[in-house]
């Protein structure tokens, strides 16, 4: 932690320069000499990182300690307190000889070690009367952390006694190394072989040998300043929340190394001190001025990864179900898993409005041929997703289709209604490939969710709300004529086009999952009957039918073991739809349900012949 207090004897007096101009901002040039060079650059953090934490800056305990101290000297004043923190330095003059300063109250306070450690404990840990997440790692401790991750930084030096850094860099799953006594220095792992390492220049909150007053901090120990000079020297440097104030030894380190091999960033919200002036000057370091540690780390972070992106090749099908297979099972890697699967979806939401297909005529079968193969790598990633997933990542899936399912204005008059329909042939694509997913997985109880969610309302005539069961029955989305999009064989006809269609566009993604064809069309012919039980469930207003297709055809009906006997005799309280909540949980319900599909089916089969 840095202190701040009454200001020692200038440290140095070496003259100020100004450094040469640049033509790039500091900030850019940061990102791309971080980019450039992993590993390389090395952290000094100071205690201005952690101040939206509400972990107390050196002063900050200033001001709270007085305010203590005038508490109990006038136990009598109800606001002694509240007038010592509003004026410190002039209410200790009222009373005490020596200049208030950090090291001076601390010192008189708690004049050994283990009773500054036992004072100090209630500003770095929670308290049962702080806001709830206070005292946890910042924007920037995560952003460090994630750049940790990456490689960029595996050096952090830092005079903070808090624990917030190596909060931040065990949440990320990374275990730091951490040095905050100078007898772990000689059984430390070496830098370059260590993931991270935290150097805390100043010891730890709950060590007993903390560095705290000015006298403590004019000299380091030996090894300790063996092993500051080592990183200085070896490592560029990127300074943040230090202001070199206070930091006697420290200050001297920096200013005995030589020429730098690295470039030097200093980051500073407010305007620098002298003896950072004379620093920054020294090594003609680049200044940024005016951004917090939050806006500094996650900005940095961010034009780290927009050089990755361009860094990186196109990613393919097969890359991006291995990086998702790799992501699924590992918790600190979820938002990997949930970037990709939402950067996919964005990238076909952005071709189509690029493409902004005329739906009209021969180019009508072409829009379906696009939105197709648009959608190959997002059905390869639901179809991995649901099959390896216990659930964990049900509601990234989900996601994936409610914005796609916006795609389709909900005023259907607005364009011609067929055409505008096809606008959910994304969303059915995918919720088609999870739902087969999920039989294929033994997980029908998603379905529940998968058929019921998202919602989509028509504003067309009357406002309806509509679950996916209903709005995206393929019937709905897809035309009755797709010959030229699937040509049958010579002389026949599709019975059923569009659930022929799903099966041919669904049997690649779900290939490797169930290699077996025929096991692959019963899960299909299962999926298909499930979703017309929920969809005839729907009919408020004996409107609703059952997705028309394959399900419906005699051999799945006319034997003992066919699927409508099977699925007959599973709708028992302990079905896993019903215990999911579909048809509210009520078997009853679902048999009723049952009932209206037979009944559907024997007054329209002859027309479906």
């Amino acid at each position: 932690m840095e202190t701040d207090g009454t200001r020692p004897e200038p440290i140095a007096q070496a003259p100020l320069a100004v450094p040469p101009g640049r033509i790039l901002d500091a900030k850019t040039a940061l990102a791309l000499n971080v980019h450039a060079s992993p590993g390389v650059y090395a952290l000094l953090l100071g205690s201005g990182i952690s101040l939206t934490s509400g972990v107390k800056t050196g002063w900050g305990i200033v001001e709270d300690l007085v305010g203590r101290v005038a508490a109990m000297q006038d136990p009598d004043a109800p606001d002694a307190a509240e007038k010592a923190v509003a004026d410190p330095a002039g209410w200790w003059a009222q009373y005490y000889d020596d200049a208030l300063g950090y090291s001076g109250l601390l010192g008189a306070v708690a004049p050994t070690a283990a009773a500054r450690q036992a004072q100090l404990a209630r500003y770095f840990q929670p308290q049962e009367d702080d806001e709830p997440g206070a005292k946890g790692p910042t924007p920037a401790h995560h952003a460090i952390a994630h750049l940790v991750k990456r490689g960029s930084i595996r050096v952090i030096l830092t005079t903070n006694f808090d624990r917030l850094t190596e909060r931040a860099l065990e949440e990320a799953g990374i275990p730091p190394q951490v040095i905050s006594r100078p007898s772990q220095i000689a059984g430390m792992m070496p830098l370059p072989h260590a993931p991270v390492t935290v150097f805390k220049l100043h010891g730890d909150y709950a060590d007993l040998d903390q560095l705290n007053t000015v006298d403590e901090l004019e000299t380091y120990d030996s090894l300790q300043q063996d092993l500051l000079k080592r990183v200085l020297d070896e490592y560029g440097l990127i300074i943040c929340g230090w202001s070199a104030d206070w930091d006697t030894a420290l200050v001297r380190a920096l200013e005995g190394v030589r020429p730098r091999r690295y470039p030097l960033f200093w980051s500073s919200f407010s305007t620098l001190g002298e003896a950072a002036k004379r620093l920054t000057a020294q090594h003609n370091a680049a200044v940024i001025e005016g951004m917090t540690a939050d806006e500094l780390f996650t900005d940095l972070q961010q034009r780290v990864e927009a050089l990755d992106r361009m860094a990186a090749p196109p990613l393919t099908r097969d890359m991006a179900v291995v990086r998702l297979k790799r992501a699924l099972p590992d918790p600190v890697r979820r938002i990997e898993a949930s970037d990709l699967v939402h950067q996919t979806v964005t990238d076909i939401l952005d071709r189509t409005a690029a493409a902004a297909r005329p739906l009209g005529g021969p180019i009508f079968d072409e829009s379906v041929r696009g939105y197709r193969s648009d959608c190959d790598v997002l059905l390869h990633l639901l179809a991995h997703g649901v099959f390896h997933d216990d659930g964990t990542h049900d509601a990234l899936w989900l996601s994936a289709v409610e914005r796609l399912t916006r795609m389709r204005s909900s005023f259907s008059g607005a364009f011609n209604d067929a055409l505008e329909a096809l606008r959910h042939l994304p969303a059915l694509l995918a919720t088609w490939t999870m739902g087969v997913t999920a039989v294929i997985s033994r997980r029908e109880e998603y379905l529940a969710t998968i058929l019921s969610q998202p919602t989509w309302t028509t504003l067309s005539g009357r406002t309806k709300t509509q679950p996916p069961a209903v709005y995206l029955n393929p019937v709905r989305v897809l035309p009755a004529d797709l010959s030229s999009v699937m040509p049958p064989p010579d002389g026949q006809r599709w019975r059923f086009p569009q659930s022929r269609f799903l099966r041919q566009e669904s049997r690649e993604p779900l290939r490797v999952l169930e290699p077996d064809d025929t096991a692959y069309q019963t899960a299909c012919t299962r999926f298909e009957f499930l979703a017309s039980l929920i969809s005839m469930d729907n009919d408020t207003q004996n409107s609703a039918f059952p997705w028309i297709g394959e399900f419906i055809s005699d051999v799945h009906w006319e034997y003992d073991t066919n699927i409508a006997n099977t699925i007959k005799a599973e709708l028992t309280p302990s079905w896993p739809l019903l215990r999911a909540g579909a048809f509210g949980g009520d078997a009853e319900r679902a048999q009723a349900a049952y009932e209206r599909l037979v009944q559907w089916r024997a007054q329209n089969l002859r027309h479906l012949r």
